[in-house]
């Protein structure tokens, strides 16, 4: 399975909309409005690269309200780090804070940081990625301060690293747009 972490800016005041629209494309798994450079990420899964790439170029790219794009495509790296057991606490509804954390690091090192951060409870997912960044996380946390010292503590003060970009996950365009798409199944 093919999977790439699209990087969106979109019109003022759309995120809503084009998140609900986004998670309506065969393939997308998660998209979230966030706080930083980008105005929403994206997580596509599809069968292979190309059929990313047909999704990211002739469906999500021609949205009229997206003005950009940053495609991350996954290396193949799922071995190193094990999701399961850290699903449990988004399952029961515990994590309320969230982050994306994009991470440049020194050349050649992308696997050792990501072996580090999988040892991080809060990392519940994690990928190298081909781009302008070498590594991708997803950060959740029971509040907006734990979230602040997994970041700031443990993700970055990892050696090798060089910089990173984080992209805080918007809580209230997460429950507007459930809202929305329930609003949409009933009509």
């Amino acid at each position: 399975m093919a999977k790439a972490y699209i990087l969106m800016n979109c019109d003022l005041g759309s995120e809503i909309d084009v998140i609900s629209s986004l998670k309506n494309i065969e393939g997308i798994k998660e998209a979230h409005g966030t706080l930083g450079l980008y105005d929403i990420v994206a997580k596509i899964e599809l069968g292979s690269e190309e059929k990313i790439r047909e999704v990211v170029t002739g469906i999500i790219r021609k949205m009229p309200k997206i003005h950009s794009t940053l495609t991350l495509t996954r290396s193949e790296s799922e071995g190193l780090f094990q999701t399961s057991e850290k699903l449990l606490g988004v399952i029961l509804g515990q994590n309320i804070a969230q982050a994306y954390v994009v991470i440049h690091c020194k050349n050649g090192e992308e696997y050792t940081i990501l072996k580090n951060i999988c040892h991080i409870p809060e990392v519940k997912e994690a990928d190298v990625v081909f781009g302008l960044y070498d590594v991708i996380c997803k950060i959740q946390a029971s509040d907006n301060k734990t979230l602040e010292n997994v970041i700031t503590k443990a993700i970055r003060a990892l050696h090798d690293i060089e910089s990173s970009m984080t992209l805080n996950i918007i809580n209230e365009q997460e429950q507007r747009t459930e809202i929305l798409d329930r609003h949409m199944m009933v009509n």
